[in-house]
């Protein structure tokens, strides 16, 4: 699996593969849950730059963080989503549960922001 994770000051960012189906979902849930206990997480960025595949396994991981950020009062956002990854997330619902920027956003303004409540609305 080609997922990458960045932590910095409460704020994760997973870099999404380029495929995600059963089994790169099911082992990115598993880093991710296990990331997002251990250092509390309160942001958490999916960016898609890489992904050109994704199926129900990985909605259905998506949709799980989302809930359990959502449950510690923590944000999920998505970004660098090319037209395939959009037309998953209109189909899905996707877009109704996960904030999303095509451009993606300017990184260390959320970090100003200690990751929380608010994100940033600048651009990169």
């Amino acid at each position: 699996m080609e997922c990458h994770y960045e932590l910095q000051e409460g704020c994760l960012t997973i870099w999404m593969p380029k495929e995600l189906d059963h089994h790169s979902a099911e082992q990115l849930r598993k880093e991710a849950d296990l990331l997002i206990d251990s250092y509390r997480v309160r942001s958490l960025v999916f960016d898609f730059a890489r992904t050109e595949f994704m199926d129900s396994s990985g909605i259905g991981v998506l949709i799980g963080r989302c809930r359990n950020m959502n449950y510690c009062g923590g944000r999920v956002m998505a970004r660098h989503m090319n037209e395939r990854v959009q037309k998953i997330f209109r189909i899905s619902g996707l877009h109704q549960l996960i904030e999303t920027k095509e451009d993606g956003i300017n990184a260390e303004r959320v970090m100003e922001m200690g990751g929380q409540k608010k994100w940033a609305n600048e651009m990169k």
